[in-house]
């Protein structure tokens, strides 16, 4: 059942609202996909703007439509957003490498084995309660007041990340990733031999029709994903030293893609598998490191650059197979 203006939330509970006119270019478009277009909702997710139109905070000229509403011309589109929620989350003291500081970002470094963000089974430790212990003022974002984390790594990977201190890097650091601006590159132990020596992989990934912890290539319904590859060093048994680039940044994209090629990352239980020397060398975990982060200052326009050392337990598998 459609529900009308009148049954829009108090104001009390409504931070901003936001009004938009269909033009006629965004005809025939999707409700969810138009509101993830327009600059004023940068720092939305697609999934949290479709959770403000399942709540009833978007109506369509004075009434409440589902994600999947096809906009007519002269649509009037009203977003009200609610204010932030303050934060339950207590701030912990985490280990990780301040890279570069200021008063608008940090980038960090990451270690292997810390999670993000808070989830099931991870509600203390985290990224996020490092954060709220090393910084006083972070940037909310989708309505819960948040450290402003604009991208992240898997709890496995290390490496560099940058993290928003304020709305303005925040909007900022966003809009840089969605125009893939910001260069990441990486560098990992791959279980195998990848020929030729450099090149791309250009595959769709999505989630696994079956397994659903697990992404997959996925030409016919996955999203754009583009990774690139230059092999540094070969090793025995046999395994490769390659640095990485990504011009999308899918969940698990390099763990997918190098599966794909039969090359998975050293130490990677999800989409690889254990080999006789993993013991021997000290794997415990997937050899992948995020090692350099290139952006523009959102404040000042500034070009930063910086390049996270390899991780000591990497370095230590390195150094067992060019003994070796």
């Amino acid at each position: 059942m459609n529900q009308s203006v009148d049954n829009q939330p108090p104001s009390s509970l409504v931070a901003s609202v936001l009004h938009f006119l269909v033009p006629i270019g965004s005809k025939g478009q999707r409700l969810d996909i138009y509101l993830s277009g327009q600059p004023q909702l940068s720092e939305f997710t697609r999934s949290s703007l479709q959770g403000l139109i399942k709540s009833g905070q978007v109506l369509i000229n004075g009434v409440a439509r589902k994600t999947g509403y096809r906009l007519h011309v002269d649509d009037q589109v009203v977003v009200n957003i609610p204010p932030l929620a303050p934060t339950t989350l207590v701030p912990e003291k985490v280990p990780f490498e301040v890279l570069w500081e200021d008063d608008d970002l940090v980038v960090l470094s990451k270690p292997p084995g810390i999670v993000v963000h808070p989830a099931c089974g991870h509600q203390s430790g985290t990224l996020v309660h490092g954060l709220l212990y090393h910084c006083e003022n972070l940037s909310g974002i989708s309505g819960e007041e948040r450290p402003g984390i604009v991208h992240r790594l898997d709890k496995d990977t290390s490496g560099a990340m940058v993290v928003a201190k304020n709305d303005l890097a925040h909007h900022g650091l966003i809009e840089q990733f969605k125009s893939r601006t910001i260069k990441k590159q990486y560098c990992a132990v791959l279980a195998g031999r990848l020929a030729p020596l450099s090149g791309r992989i250009d595959a769709p990934i999505g989630r696994h029709s079956i397994h659903r912890k697990q992404m997959a290539v996925r030409p016919q319904n996955g999203r754009a994903a583009v990774t690139t590859w230059q092999v540094r060093e070969e090793f025995a048994a046999p395994f490769t030293l390659v640095e990485l680039g990504l011009e999308t940044g899918r969940t698990h994209q390099i763990r997918v893609h190098m599966a794909s090629l039969a090359c998975p990352v050293a130490g990677d239980s999800l989409y690889g598998k254990k080999t006789p020397f993993d013991e021997e060398l000290g794997i415990v975990r997937q050899c992948l490191h995020s090692y350099s982060l290139s952006f523009t200052h959102p404040r000042s326009g500034v070009s930063i650059s910086c390049v996270a050392p390899i991780w000591s337990d990497m370095v230590a598998v390195l150094a067992k197979l060019r003994s070796g």
